[in-house]
């Protein structure tokens, strides 16, 4: 027989232990909101870097959802998967706000996702405290050459995305520019598409939460600057910050 209720565990990295933030990275962030908003109890499996998980998948990234034995990897398909799990949490409103809503959340993980690992890997302000952070508790010979080869890989894939293509005055004034038109269709209350909260609100929450964070501060500024949209953050937070106690696997 098949279990209609199989466990959910979630394969993540190491927890951030900042209050309020399941995890540093957005796409794992995404999944941890979803599954509370949805109510679905899970568990969660720490790995000291993604290749810990690759038997589940084999791209060597987080996050991961087991359910039951079952992996599925990427967040859009997890988010796609808990929606088939617990019906009408994720997803309302007629076909055409569907449709929409998948398209925000689009959007912000190839848009925002962009700007979130350039605010993180790229800034010169900032990779200092994000380096030792991240890579500070490493073997001191792991941690001299490890980090500036991630690094410059990442930053390479940056400039083929057209996100660190013009360099960091031109990435930081595209944000700006983005994030005033983000400001202007924040809504003043209710969720970004319709009243109900969506998938949209989810990826668009992940990936600007992960702006406005102290490791990044001028990005964590840009964000708390528009009012609307910060409120309108704020709003999700409170909505997908409760549900279903997650415990260690």
């Amino acid at each position: 027989m098949t279990d209609k209720n199989p466990p959910l565990t979630l394969c993540e990295l190491a927890d951030p232990g900042v209050p309020g933030l399941e995890s540093y990275s957005p796409f794992c962030l995404k999944v941890h909101r979803a599954l509370k908003a949805a109510g679905l109890p899970y568990a969660r499996r720490h790995g000291t870097h993604p290749g810990v998980f690759k038997r589940y998948n084999p791209a060597g990234k987080v996050p991961v959802l087991l359910i039951g034995d079952e992996p599925i990897s990427d967040s859009t398909e997890i988010l796609r998967r808990i929606e088939a799990m617990a019906p009408g949490t994720l997803m309302s409103g007629d076909r055409a706000a569907q449709a929409e809503a998948w398209l925000w959340e689009e959007f912000a993980d190839a848009s925002l996702g962009g700007f979130v690992t350039a605010a993180r890997w790229a800034d010169e302000r900032n990779w200092p405290t994000f380096r030792k952070v991240f890579f500070g508790e490493l073997p001191a010979p792991v941690r001299a050459v490890l980090p500036v080869v991630v690094r410059r890989r990442l930053i390479r894939r940056l400039v083929t995305r057209e996100v660190w293509d013009e360099g960091a005055e031109r990435c930081w004034s595209r944000l700006e520019a983005l994030l005033d038109e983000l400001e202007v269709r924040a809504p003043r209350d209710g969720f970004w598409v319709g009243g109900a909260l969506s998938v949209a609100d989810l990826s668009l929450f992940a990936h600007l939460r992960s702006l406005r964070i102290d490791l990044t501060p001028w990005q964590q500024g840009a964000v708390r600057r528009r009012a609307a949209l910060s409120a309108y953050l704020d709003r999700v937070d409170a909505r997908t910050s409760g549900g279903a106690a997650a415990r260690a696997a």
